[in-house]
């Protein structure tokens, strides 16, 4: 499901099941990333693969690369590995508004 940032935002906030993904490369990711993401690169194929299947099933995943075309493929996939609840932020990191570590 894609999201805008304000959606995004307001119902990861409200969930208490939330996990935030990260899934740009690691050099994209030194320029800052979401508090308290985790980091799996979409670009490792299997190795991604194999990082999403050994993630909890029953969380909530709210999902965001650079420009939200990456997230919204990773989405896709986690969707047909058996995610009922993943959530891709529209525009990625270069439209957020919010504060990055």
């Amino acid at each position: 499901m894609n999201l805008t940032q304000e959606d995004w935002v307001a119902q990861f906030e409200a969930d208490e099941n939330a996990v935030i993904l990260d899934v740009r490369t690691e050099d994209e990711t030194n320029d800052g990333i979401i508090a308290n993401a985790i980091l799996i690169d979409i670009h490792k194929g299997q190795g991604f693969i194999d990082e999403i299947e050994a993630l909890d099933k029953s969380k909530n995943y709210y999902v965001y690369c650079r420009s939200g075309m990456r997230s919204a493929k990773a989405c896709e996939i986690m969707n047909e590995l058996g995610f009922e609840n993943t959530y891709n932020l529209l525009g990625g990191i270069i439209e957020w508004n919010g504060d990055i570590v």
